[in-house]
């Protein structure tokens, strides 16, 4: 396999088109009483937010932060994968590959990668350390945009297997929340030998268990989970449902004006995050930002959008008698998107760990990387 050490480096042609772009936005209007964030995106908030942006918001800085980090670039089948690899500080580290979701990017990860490489400089045990590898996904970021249609989050895994074992480790750990769920879901099912557990902070909103006449009747907590499921995809799925069916049409406007792409993006933040409403109570501008820049100057939103589309033609559902049976954890944020009660999950996967967390939602590893990194440890340490 081949690798290369890769370092960011955006054109400064490429920050001042930005900001051009930025000082040409044409903004809509808003109802004097339509409460803020009730349709959407508020607009005072995102003024607020592409001004700064704009004019205060420092690209070179946070270039300077990612890029302190061990960074590579790999071909992989016909892809080629940007990753962090992280080499752990401790007498055995583990390998532990990281996905992260949409709108995530592995920026999101910056503070969780150090508790799990080097624990014993974050007040934990170095025999805790890990080996981090953390991909972005294919269409994400400064990985490659694939050309063909079909790079599902079951091929998704298998290039991650492929990535695994050309860095050397034939088995190893996962990890994931959002598409990184389902990625190292798909891993713990179609490659169990290379598997030795996998570890969620959620379950992705296409998993269906078997739900037929042979099976046990669906208890009233699950019955519960599914309706409060349904109701959330009324009220708040309508941007999965458009990048599942019409992507392409919505990657226009989004990959041309900075703006949109920030609304879109930042929407996301608040609802998903343990915000209370204020985004910046759990995510600073920088933060944020950071994010959405690395969408913006890499030009994969578009890309980014498609993943949506492949679960549909690919969904993670269950036939009868399939199950993942490498050992799983799963951590749930009280402030998740709904996720399903433990007996649900257990129709499928062979739960061994199960953590109610205090505090926390969508994007944990940038939220509480903290809780996350002990709940991590804690599931792996069986495995050393």
């Amino acid at each position: 396999m081949q690798i290369e050490p890769f370092k960011i480096a955006i054109p400064d042609a490429a920050i001042s088109d930005l900001r051009e772009r930025l000082a040409r936005t044409r903004w809509p209007d808003q109802p004097d009483d339509a409460g803020g964030w009730e349709l959407g995106t508020d607009l005072a908030y995102l003024r607020e937010l592409t001004d700064y942006w704009r004019t205060r918001f420092d690209w070179r800085a946070q270039e300077r932060m990612l890029n302190a980090f061990p960074q590579f670039r790999a071909v992989v089948g016909d892809e080629t994968i940007h990753f962090i690899h992280a080499r752990g500080n401790g007498p055995k580290p583990l390998p532990l590959v990281v996905t992260h979701g949409w709108p995530g990017s592995f920026a999101e990860m910056v503070k969780f990668i150090p508790l799990l490489a080097d624990p014993a400089s974050h007040g934990g045990d170095a025999a805790d350390a890990f080996d981090v590898v953390v991909p972005s996904l294919p269409g994400y970021g400064f990985s490659s945009r694939p050309k063909r249609r079909g790079m599902s989050a079951f091929a998704i895994a298998a290039l991650w297997k492929e990535l695994m074992q050309g860095l050397g480790y034939p088995r190893f750990g996962a990890q994931g929340g959002d598409w990184g769920s389902a990625v190292s879901i798909c891993l713990g099912f179609k490659h169990p030998t290379n598997l030795l557990g996998i570890h969620l902070n959620f379950i992705p909103s296409s998993f269906l268990p078997p739900l037929n006449p042979r099976e046990r009747p669906l208890t009233p907590e699950e019955q519960a989970f599914l309706d409060v499921r349904s109701q959330w995809f009324d009220a708040e799925a309508g941007y999965n449902r458009i990048q599942a069916t019409k992507p392409q049409t919505l990657g226009y406007g989004l990959n041309d004006s900075p703006a949109g792409l920030a609304a879109w993006i930042a929407e996301k933040f608040r609802s998903w995050t343990d915000c209370g409403g204020e985004i910046e109570r759990r995510v600073s501008k920088d933060e944020l930002l950071t994010d959405i820049s690395i969408y913006w100057f890499t030009e994969t939103i578009s890309s980014s959008f498609r993943l949506y589309n492949e679960a549909r033609a690919q969904p993670l559902r269950f036939q009868s008698g399939e199950r993942v049976s490498v050992p799983t954890a799963l951590a749930k944020f009280p402030k998740e998107i709904p996720m399903p009660p433990r007996n649900y999950v257990e129709r499928v996967f062979d739960v061994v760990q199960w953590t109610e967390m205090p505090r926390g939602g969508h994007f944990a590893a940038l939220e509480e990387p903290q809780l996350l990194a002990e709940d991590v440890r804690r599931f792996f340490r069986r495995f050393r």
